[in-house]
């Protein structure tokens, strides 16, 4: 009796070795594949090129706007900045409706499936693309408390968007890929932070990247990337905070910072959510019936705001934090609170602008005030840090994009796990207190179009797997 014979046998498929020169001999053959891969990388190289404009012309309007509050007196601002935001609104709505707010519920209600070349047009496409950039930047000449890194976003997805129609079904890339692409790269490029941009685009607009382009969708987000990093330079966003070896002593702190900025987070992402969506109370009934005197009401809300803090609050809140950060705060205790309310404000009257920025300023004045209450020290920067990273990730809920944008904006390799801990904290706490706010944006925008809602993720990903089978299988019969 052989005991081998009671073993069970397996067979498996011999697998052969790759060729080099088999498998460089069908690359080169594939003109077609090389064609498309260049195209999405030219586009690439436009979305980048593209954020890199907008940011100046952003930067510039900023400039002009303190320029005028300086040299002009505090009181210029309370006529300046109602009129130019009511007309920031009232031509946003004439002519670019899908050009207000954020810019990411437009490119997520985009990729929702289901939707067709027309309807996706109608919240990305270069007409909306050159409006956000526009408007947006009126409204940093308006001294809105507002961002660009948002705007950033539906910018670059509108310029990737229009490559589709060079792309027939069998090239592997579709109009889905294209504006994970493009959304991505706008992170990228406007926060200088190319890992940044893969990270959002992983936990932001796709669960899954389309695993036959998932390559070449890293490569133009890189390259949208490195658009900024060659006009703006390889620096840090608010430069390099030196920090201490964190001890014990900061755990109490931390943890403080990291709890309420989630739940401030989550209630302003929940204030925003109903107020964007038209949750029926008075003032969006008012907003209804007259928006752009409900906008010019706003603004002057918001110059007031500016008023009492000194000027602070204008804008998108970088220079506070990069004070907070040199450990020379000049902003007021209250600074948080009048912060939160000038950007609720300036995102309730309907302009097109983000809040990445912003927020990161609110959550950099709740770890300054936490320092402050400690008694300051070495563990003060990286509180202010914790802080960002803990308000941006539980108003957003994507912790992962939080803490790596944050990471990269202040060089804080030795802060990694306590800007990671502090993120998903905060974005935990949030999520008890309020739904995923571009998601529920998104949702918004695609009732008010009457589009039909997205399927549910995993019908998505059949879709999008099946897509690529299809594709595949083109390919393959092509090639015998």
């Amino acid at each position: 009796m052989r005991p081998a014979a009671f073993l069970p046998s397996f067979s498996f498929p011999m697998q052969r070795e790759p060729d080099f020169l088999d498998n460089l001999r069908s690359e080169l053959r594939d003109g077609r594949r090389w064609l498309d891969r260049s195209i999405v990388l030219a586009y690439a190289v436009a979305a980048g090129l593209s954020v890199v404009v907008f940011t100046m012309l952003a930067e510039w309007a900023f400039d002009v706007f303190m320029h005028l509050y300086h040299h002009l007196g505090g009181w210029f601002v309370l006529v300046w900045t109602p009129a130019i935001t009511a007309l920031v609104v009232w031509a946003t709505r004439r002519w670019a409706a899908n050009a207000a707010g954020s810019g990411i519920p437009q490119v997520a209600a985009a990729l929702h499936s289901g939707l067709t070349d027309r309807d996706r047009s109608r919240f990305v496409s270069l007409w909306l693309s050159f409006a956000k950039a526009m408007l947006t930047a009126l409204g940093f000449l308006a001294g809105l408390s507002t961002g660009r890194e948002g705007p950033a976003v539906q910018v670059a997805a509108g310029v990737m968007h229009h490559g589709r129609r060079w792309f027939g079904p069998r090239s592997g890339i579709t109009p889905y890929g294209l504006l994970v692409a493009g959304g991505a790269a706008g992170i990228a490029a406007a926060f200088n932070a190319p890992l940044a941009g893969v990270v959002f685009a992983i936990e932001e607009l796709s669960r899954k990247f389309e695993s036959r382009s998932s390559g070449l969708i890293i490569a133009a987000i890189v390259l949208a990337g490195l658009m900024g990093v060659s006009v703006f330079g390889n620096l840090s966003y608010f430069g390099r905070i030196l920090v201490t070896r964190l001890g014990w002593d900061a755990l109490l702190p931390g943890l403080a910072v990291s709890l309420f900025c989630g739940v401030l987070g989550g209630l302003f992402a929940k204030l925003l959510a109903d107020s964007l969506t038209g949750a029926p109370n008075r003032f969006n009934r008012w907003r209804a019936r007259w928006p752009v005197r409900f906008a010019a009401g706003a603004g002057l809300a918001v110059a007031v705001i500016g008023l009492v803090t000194g000027g602070a609050t204008f804008g998108a809140g970088s220079e506070a934090v990069k004070h907070m950060l040199a450990g020379e705060a000049d902003v007021p205790h209250f600074y948080v609170t009048l912060k939160f309310i000038a950007t609720w404000l300036t995102a309730w009257a309907g302009v097109p602008g983000g809040i990445f920025a912003p927020s990161l300023s609110i959550g950099a004045g709740v770890g300054h005030n936490v320092a402050v209450l400690m008694g300051g020290g070495d563990i003060a920067p990286a509180l202010i840090a914790m802080g960002m990273a803990a308000f941006l990730a539980a108003v957003t809920q994507a912790p992962l994009t939080s803490f790596i944008i944050v990471m990269e904006m202040v060089d804080g390799q030795a802060l990694v796990l306590s800007l990671m801990s502090a993120a998903m904290l905060a974005s935990l706490v949030s999520r008890m207190l309020a739904r995923p706010l571009y998601e529920t944006l998104a949702e918004a925008m695609l009732s008010a179009a009457q589009l039909p809602a997205a399927q549910a993720e995993p019908e998505q990903e059949a879709a999008q797997g099946r897509e690529e089978e299809t594709a595949e299988s083109a390919e393959r019969a092509a090639g015998r």
